[in-house]
Parts: structure tokens; sequence; C-alpha cells
């Protein structure tokens, strides 16, 4: 049988570069190259597209860059692949699908999607409208208060209005404290402050809206942290949860990436059978809801004192690094990492196929 050919897209320009670049190299050791020729394509922070034949593990310190060969994805439907520049010659690499492992903006919010829909190329994950509409955390939860899902008050504040203190203060009164300050576009924790009183509140807005100019300011709930990895097009199938304990306050870039291990994911999340049955029909009616494809990790908030759950957040294009929560849950659900990658990559061919097809 011919191998199928996969592009591992990885790296990118936003705050979750490092991520990216761990998550590329868990996946392409964990593919089947049995099953399948790889190749892997790396942008950089400055978004230069390079083709990259060497060693899997220089990508994860950042040496790949050192390496590459500069290139693009095809400019017309006609090159369905890569196209390198060396030596003055044009190389041309057909794709049969990406895998996007680009994390936050210019990756996991539909610009990246969009290209490849110009190029009609299958890919794995979210469309265009659903990965941007799970980017920027203030769509996502008007869309689960709009479908009835449960999800904690919020207020929204832009870059140009922090310079006016006592109007924000104001309007996060009914919020209490302590809330959380987050960058609507980013993931990872990274920018987010959990703000205790109203003097850590001018740091943690300048500190969100270095990555952003629209920022959340959302209620803070002492809570469990809870996730939930949901797999599928139109029927989608929800893991086992899991919980998070995190070695910080809360989950924080820190805690998530360079703890040393402190922080434990507990998986299953210790819960009982009916809590456990509603953190995951709860992930499937987010994913419905905002019309998922592929993939996606729904974050929730678990009150520690009613039990209530909340939705947090929901990614697209999740973690896949050694400890990331999403393949994990998978694995414990019966799901190995290799099987998993099958899976995702047979349901973005499924995906193209449907929408390509003539009624």
């Amino acid at each position: 049988m011919e191998k199928k050919k996969i592009a591992v897209l990885f790296g990118g320009q936003s705050g979750e570069h490092e991520v990216s670049l761990m998550s590329a190299k868990s996946i392409i050791n964990n593919l089947d190259k049995d099953k399948y020729e790889i190749y892997m394509v790396g942008i950089t922070k400055k978004g230069e597209w390079y083709l990259y034949r060497g060693d899997v593990g220089k990508i994860e310190t950042g040496e790949w860059e050192k390496e590459g060969i500069p290139a693009i994805m095809g400019a017309s439907t006609k090159y369905r692949g890569i196209i390198t520049f060396e030596d003055g010659e044009n190389g041309f690499y057909p794709i049969d699908v990406v895998f996007p492992v680009l994390h936050g903006p210019n990756g996991e919010d539909g610009t990246i999607q969009g290209l490849l829909e110009l190029l009609d190329i299958p890919y794995v994950g979210a469309n265009v409208l659903s990965s941007a509409l799970c980017m920027d955390k203030v769509f996502t939860k008007r869309i689960f208060k709009e479908a009835g899902l449960p999800t904690p008050d919020f207020v929204v504040v832009y870059r140009k209005e922090i310079e006016d203190l006592e109007a924000i203060k104001k309007k996060v009164e009914h919020l209490g404290y302590p809330c959380f300050v987050k960058p609507a576009n980013l993931g990872s924790s990274v920018g987010i402050t959990k703000v205790h009183n109203e003097e850590e509140l001018p740091g943690a807005l300048k500190l969100a809206a270095k990555y952003d100019r629209k920022l959340l300011i959302e209620r803070g709930i002492d809570a469990r942290e809870i996730e939930c990895s949901v797999l599928g097009n139109e029927n989608p199938q929800a893991s086992i949860a899991g919980e998070i304990v995190p070695s910080n306050e809360f989950y924080d870039y820190n805690a998530k990436y360079f703890d040393g291990g402190k922080s434990l994911l507990l998986i299953p999340a210790p819960l009982p059978d009916e809590k456990m049955e509603e953190v995951r029909q709860l992930a499937i009616k987010a994913y419905k809801a905002l019309d998922l494809r592929g993939m996606a990790r729904v974050d929730f908030l678990m009150d520690r004192n009613t039990g209530t759950l909340y939705l947090n957040e929901v990614n697209t294009i999740p973690g896949f690094t050694k400890i990331s929560m999403y393949p994990k849950l998978w694995e414990v659900s019966g799901k190995p990492y290799s099987i998993l990658l099958d899976e995702l990559i047979n349901l973005a061919i499924e995906s193209y196929n449907e929408k390509c097809r003539e009624w």
C-alpha cells in the first residue's frame, strides 16, 4: 500500500512557538513510518518557512532552523504540497494531508486553515470559522452562553482602555476578587494572571495587553481543573476526564511545561461515575456547539464546594507533548498515541471528502 504523504507543520509566530516544537517532536516520533511519508515543515518566529530533513531531536532545541531548506506551501491548487528553493533549483513534494501543530495565533486561529482551504489540501482539525471562534476566548464564551452551556461570568476590556483604571474597576465590580485576566487570543496560559485584589489589576492588564488588544476578565472560582479530550467529526466521542493539580496557584505556563513534573495529572480524574459522565456529555455538547472537527481538548472548572461544572475553554490544537493531556487521556481510554494519530489523519480525509461531495 502506498504511504500517505503527511506534512507536520510546526513552530509559528506566536508566544507558544516552543510548545509547538515539543508537540511536533512527539507527533513525528509516534507516526507509523510504515504508513506515512513524513515531511517536517517548520515556521520560524520571523515567519520564514523551511522543509527540514534532519534529526527530529533538533526540532525541540530549535537547531532545525540552521538545516532547513527554504520552502512554501503551494501557491495554487496546481501545487498541492511543498515547494522548496535550494541552490537555485525548485523542488516539489505533493502532500496528502497537513497536520498543523501550530499553537496559538497564526496557527490555531483559522489563518493556516484558510491557507490550506485555498490550496485544497486536507488538514487535521477544525475548519476556519470554528478555529477562529475557539481561539478567541470571548467568542467561545458567547457561543457557550447562546447554547445554554455553563461558563464563568466575564467582561471584555480593550488595550486602549487600560489607562482608565477606575472605569475598569467599576466594570469588574460584579465579578469580585479573585478574578482572572487573560489575553483573548492565546493559549498555554501565556499572559494569564490570577488577580487577588484591586492593587494587582493594573499589572495583570499590562501583562495581558502585551499579547492581545482584547482582554478577558473572568470571575474567579475556587475550582478543580478538569479536562476531557474529544475526537470525531459528525459523531464525536469523549475520552475519560482527567484532573490537573497544578504546582502553582493555577495551571500557568511554567506549571504546564517547566516545573519539573511537580504538577500532577490524575487520569482518570477522581470523580463519581455520574460526574464523569456529565463532564463527557458537556464536552461533546461544547464540541458540537462550536461545530468542531477532528479533535479538541475541552477544559472545565469544577467548583470545589458545589461540584458545579463550568466550561472554561476549548483547544482545537491541544498540546501533544510527552506530558500533554490530550493524548494521555485517549491512551488511558484505550487509544494508543499512534492509533490516535491514524484516526486524526483519517478524520481529516473524511472531512475533506464530505466537503467536496456532490449532492
